[in-house]
């Protein structure tokens, strides 16, 4: 039994590996889990953003080197709960996954202050030398987005 045993969603996706992203301009931030098999989410890296196209190529690649078969992307939204241009941006993208990837299955996680809850993991944890690392806070958030899943 580990911390995200007793989650519903835990039992639900046993044994299937599951990848997050926390979509960035700039950065894509990855996690994978697969419960049941490894003790909590990990981070798994991070792609550049050079655009859509190679956002989909640097993707598949990550879901058949992984063999992924679960997909959480986290979707912004304002901390009211109101969705903002960026929220519309995001749900594009994600319907365009759905589509460009069909033997996957996907889910929507708000995403909703994951970034500053990553850098405040960072400057509270020996993990991260209590310091903010700007080269893994997607990674981290995309973490957060997974855990949050998780425990949804």
């Amino acid at each position: 039994m580990n911390e995200f045993s007793s989650y519903p969603k835990f039992e639900e996706l046993r044994g299937l590996n599951i990848l997050s992203i926390d979509y960035g301009e700039k950065v894509i931030g990855l996690g994978f889990y697969c419960p049941g098999r490894e003790p909590f989410p990990i981070g798994a890296g991070r792609i550049i953003n050079k655009g859509i196209g190679h956002f989909y190529s640097e993707l598949a690649e990550v879901i058949e080197e992984q063999v992924v078969e679960v997909i959480v992307m986290g979707i912004p939204y304002f901390v009211d709960g109101n969705e903002s241009e960026k929220t519309k941006e995001h749900k594009a993208i994600f319907n365009a996954l759905v589509e460009k990837f069909p033997s996957v299955k996907f889910y929507q996680q708000d995403e909703t202050l994951t970034t500053k809850s990553a850098k405040e993991r960072m400057l509270n944890s020996p993990e991260y030398n209590f310091q903010f690392d700007p080269t893994k806070i997607d990674e981290l958030s995309a973490v957060i987005i997974l855990e949050d899943f998780i425990r949804s």
